[in-house]
């Protein structure tokens, strides 16, 4: 009994976790712009899938919130961005898309498209938003205080079908973070 307990802790140690480690917001002129780095590894059968040509989709996901004493936090903006990991075989590349529209079937739009050698280097890319344009300072009323709401995860309803049924309930597809927290706004350094 007690050796299989001792074998069943490090296969919950193993679990990947993510997290928002930094969220930083910044005023550049009139641009409100998002500093943000999430740290996670990739679970096994996501790197297995990438390796196979399956692409993944990341969406990191923004809410402003204006607080509101008398009633629920009315929402005042949001934003998205999409990153699309892919493996190239032919050139044995790893490539990033990274856009802000929702990707459809005619392409990701307006994209900025980056090469890496290595997984490694592709996913520390996906890790650090750097920044990001969000905003207007005139879309928001910066005397009333506000609450955001920041969401990074892999997004299984763009996977092929196929593997969007065999990812249900399971964890190893699981690579998800989210931070709430009060917005400040720091002047550009």
């Amino acid at each position: 009994m007690v050796l299989s307990l001792g074998l069943a802790v490090p296969a919950l140690a193993q679990h990947p976790v993510a997290e928002v480690t930094l969220l930083r917001f910044e005023r550049d002129g009139e641009s409100i712009l998002l500093s943000a780095v999430v740290n996670f590894d990739l679970p096994s059968a996501v790197e297995e899938a990438l390796v196979k040509g399956v692409p993944m989709i990341f969406v990191a996901e923004l809410e402003l919130f204006r607080e509101r004493w008398y009633w629920t936090n009315k929402k005042v903006m949001s934003a998205q961005r999409h990153m699309r990991l892919a493996y190239q075989p032919l050139t044995r590349r790893w490539r990033l898309h990274v856009a802000s529209g929702v990707p459809s079937a005619a392409g990701l739009g307006v994209s900025l498209n980056q090469s890496f050698e290595t997984l490694a280097d592709a996913v520390s890319a996906m890790q650090r938003l750097s920044r990001w344009k969000i905003a207007e300072v005139t879309e928001l009323d910066l005397e009333q205080g506000h609450q955001v709401e920041f969401r990074f995860k892999l997004d299984l309803s763009q996977l092929p079908r196929p593997f969007q049924i065999g990812s249900l309930g399971q964890s190893d597809w699981n690579v998800s973070a989210a931070k709430a927290q009060r917005f400040t706004l720091e002047p550009v350094k």
